[in-house]
């Protein structure tokens, strides 16, 4: 079994809803220091004078590539791991999926700054415009990983509460967040640890779809068994010409790209 994604780029509306979903379902933080925290983000183009423009969007996200160089640069924790034991705080699941071991990261950040070609570590404002992204991000040592909802400051004094007030009467750190009932793995990161797309393997591991795929409503996303020649998956790839992003790097992505992305009026 190996987990991959088709992303079909003529069905792709550039709605953002893949994007939102992730967040509510990761309870990813907003974007500061230079770091994203959208483990699903977008490449976007636009070129031309009006009315003669042309305007591109491609959805990104970790491809879990089979030779993950992330994997390779990870420094892991052979000491917290204990003799013997695997140490690396990235690994590969039994279906090919990337995941992140926090209680084994020690936030060196070499995965996101020498490892992942499809990484940077620090984003510039042309990554507000679509031209730069990352696919992994650094919590920073020492600071809140979810600022927003520990801020006591309002935007109105008296008028408006603030984020720590509106988490306070939630219940909970952040107001909208998503709990596991298995409880292995947690909601929110903490600090100095990287995190990264999952392929919601809490929820593939049980037979359900990733966030991103369930609510994209053109159904651009196609996600499954890529050895399952019945999959829609494998029968798809077998069928149309792909590509995947910088395979020059060798590291053998798991996501696929078919169509050509054409906006819509």
């Amino acid at each position: 079994m190996k987990f991959g994604m088709v992303i079909d780029l003529s069905r792709c509306v550039g709605c953002g809803s893949c994007a939102f979903a992730c967040k509510a379902e990761n309870n990813t933080r907003n974007r500061a220091g230079g770091q994203s925290y959208n483990w699903a983000d977008f490449l976007m183009h636009s070129e031309g004078t009006f009315p003669n423009t042309r305007h591109m969007v491609m959805p990104v996200l970790c491809n879990h590539c089979d030779d993950a160089p992330c994997i390779k640069v990870c420094p892991g924790n052979k000491e917290k791991a204990g003799k013997g034991k695997p140490y690396k705080a990235l690994f590969k699941t039994p279906e090919g999926i990337t995941l992140h071991d926090p209680e084994l990261c020690v936030g060196c950040g070499d995965c996101q700054r020498i490892g992942c070609p499809y990484s940077h570590e620090k984003l510039g404002p042309s990554s507000l415009d679509g031209e730069t992204y990352s696919v992994i991000s650094l919590n920073a040592m020492d600071e809140e990983t979810q600022p927003f909802w520990a801020d006591k400051t309002s935007a109105i004094p008296g008028g408006t509460s603030s984020g720590a007030e509106v988490s306070a009467r939630a219940g909970t750190r952040i107001p909208a967040m998503t709990v596991w009932q298995a409880g292995d793995l947690q909601p929110i990161r903490k600090d100095d640890v990287v995190e990264k797309c999952t392929f919601c393997y809490h929820r593939t591991l049980n037979g359900l779809q990733p966030a991103c795929v369930e609510v994209c409503p053109a159904q651009a996303r196609i996600f499954g068994d890529k050895d399952d020649p019945n999959s829609k998956i494998a029968q798809i790839l077998k069928k149309e010409k792909s590509f995947r992003l910088k395979e020059e790097k060798g590291t053998k992505p798991n996501v696929h790209y078919i169509g050509k992305y054409s906006p819509r009026a």
